[in-house]
């Protein structure tokens, strides 16, 4: 198979095996997946910086079996930027993407997915991100995924928080608000579970159970990201499912239009050809965790 160069940030990249497709079914193959890394850059990298990643790699493709990735490999070359963090039994070095040339050297090596902590590498105990995760069972609709996350909007801003909405690219939708970095993580998930079961016991059609067997026929309201290393889907990222769909991050008003996994990579750039990324001014918006969780214990009162 062929191999490619290209330079980028000044780091001559080879890229490898770019016809080899990696979503078969599709027919996308490696060098679409870097075109479509070089094509959402502009708005994807700053959801990159500065955060810790882990990868999903698929070097046979997602029809075979993947893994995901902490660990910054050995063989990465030395201006790959990675950063110790504490981890279960010891220390992990990740990797942080922070330019143009990771991002395409990663997908060299067949990522597909990018997944990024809630916080930052100089704080990592304090989460800049909330984020719910509606995760529904088989057999429901966009409609009714849409009407919940307009329901965990609208309780977000009640209590101050900033609600933004992405497309996961898989079954679901995220419900996100920044934070400011002033409380630890044990606070947010507080918060988020405090959230999550306000919404659950205001509608049956929704649940907190963290066993899968106990959520029957119910969408499940995923506050696990919150926590230390803990991640959620970049956005921009591809997802490895059929399709090649990828994470979008939406204006509200899009909502009524929108799936999980509407978006692929020619609709990606097309779409921002003529809009700018609705996450982009996300932090401008950044709110204290505890201000919320403390209006939220008053809500009804």
């Amino acid at each position: 198979m062929s191999t490619q160069t290209m330079n980028l940030n000044g780091h001559d990249l080879k890229l490898s095996k770019v016809e080899k497709e990696l979503f078969p079914r599709d027919h996308v193959s490696k060098g679409d997946i870097v075109d479509h890394c070089l094509a959402v850059a502009d708005a994807m990298l700053p959801h990159l910086a500065e955060r810790p990643l882990t990868l999903r790699r698929y070097p046979d493709g997602i029809d075979a079996s993947g893994f995901f990735q902490k660990h910054a490999a050995d063989y990465f070359p030395d201006w790959i930027r990675t950063e110790r963090m504490r981890a279960e039994g010891g220390t992990v070095d990740y990797v942080v993407c922070d330019d143009e040339a990771t991002l395409v050297y990663l997908a060299n090596q067949a990522a597909i997915e990018f997944h990024v902590w809630l916080s930052r590498v100089d704080r990592p105990d304090h989460s800049d991100r909330l984020v719910i995760d509606l995760d529904p069972p088989d057999g429901t609709t966009a409609a009714t995924l849409r009407e919940v996350a307009r329901s965990a909007r609208d309780l977000f801003g009640e209590v101050g928080l900033t609600p933004f909405v992405q497309a996961t690219g898989g079954r679901g939708f995220h419900v996100a608000a920044p934070l400011d970095r002033s409380a630890d993580f044990d606070l947010v998930r507080d918060l988020a579970n405090g959230l999550a079961d306000r919404l659950a016991d205001a509608d049956p059609r929704l649940t907190t159970a963290q066993r899968k067997q106990q959520r029957g026929d119910r969408i499940f309201l995923d506050c696990n990201r919150n926590a230390y290393g803990q991640t959620f889907v970049c956005p921009y990222s591809l997802r490895a499912r059929p399709g090649a769909p990828v994470a979008t991050p939406l204006d509200w008003d899009e909502l009524g239009r929108a799936t999980p996994n509407g978006h692929d990579p020619a609709s990606m750039r097309r779409r921002l050809a003529r809009k700018a990324d609705p996450w982009a001014a996300m932090d401008e918006h950044a709110a204290s965790a505890a201000a919320a969780r403390d209006r939220l214990l008053t809500l009804g009162e």
